[in-house]
């Protein structure tokens, strides 16, 4: 599927907005729906969480329509969450591999089995390599799951950026800029003074979110 302006005159009179997105898991469905409310352009920055695999039905199609949303948007960033991980463990055949089965992998490997082999496309595979870990703006840090208190954020390890759940959602730590996080499901966004959660839970028949981290405008669909 590709992606297109719907109303290039209008768009182009908005200014642009630094969008984030929540943990998808495998909901195409709401992903196009989301997506077709919020009407991205050329001059919105998108940044999505992580978690797009696991669980839900139709992680395959997730990546595909991420694809094509980097195709039309090259700015996109895509963090990686702790499902890619697993995932990506799992190929390698490492001690996590238990773990992603465990989490709702499964239905990730049923999309991509041809004829009972597994066949992950290039692009995808690739896809899943590149994710990265942070990103951050002069007011914004972006990560799948959380900060560690009292660590600077370019020196977070890697299982805290993925993994992290009340050490730091417990914590009223400042690093300075607003964390845009999600992997940890709540009925709605969390919107606080320095701190934006976007997981709602969309696998579990509640919403996916996407908010305008400048101005905290929601979408959600579902």
């Amino acid at each position: 599927m590709g992606y297109r302006l719907r109303n290039p005159s209008t768009a182009n009179q908005r200014p642009g907005r630094l969008l984030a997105v929540g943990d998808i898991h495998g909901c195409d469905q709401l992903l196009r729906e989301l997506l077709a409310q919020v009407e991205p352009t050329e001059h919105d920055q998108l940044v999505f969480l992580g978690d797009y695999i696991d669980r839900g039905s139709g992680s395959r199609r997730v990546i595909e329509q991420l694809l094509a949303l980097r195709q039309a948007f090259p700015q996109t960033v895509f963090l990686k969450g702790n499902h890619e991980q697993m995932l990506l463990a799992y190929l390698a055949g490492n001690d996590e591999a238990l773990d992603f089965l465990a989490n709702g992998g499964g239905r990730t490997l049923e999309n991509y089995r041809t004829a009972g082999q597994l066949s992950i496309p290039k692009e995808h595979l690739d896809f899943f390599i590149a994710l990265r870990n942070r990103y951050e703006t002069e007011d914004f840090i972006f990560v799948h799951a959380g900060l560690r208190p009292g660590i600077p954020s370019d020196r977070q390890s890697e299982a805290d950026l993925l993994w992290i759940r009340s050490e730091f959602l417990d914590s009223d730590y400042d690093w300075g800029k607003t964390v845009v996080f999600g992997h940890t499901p709540q009925t709605s966004p969390i919107l606080t003074t320095n701190r934006i959660g976007l997981d709602t839970g969309a696998v579990y028949g509640r919403q996916l979110s996407c908010c305008d981290v400048l101005t905290r405008k929601i979408w959600t669909a579902g």
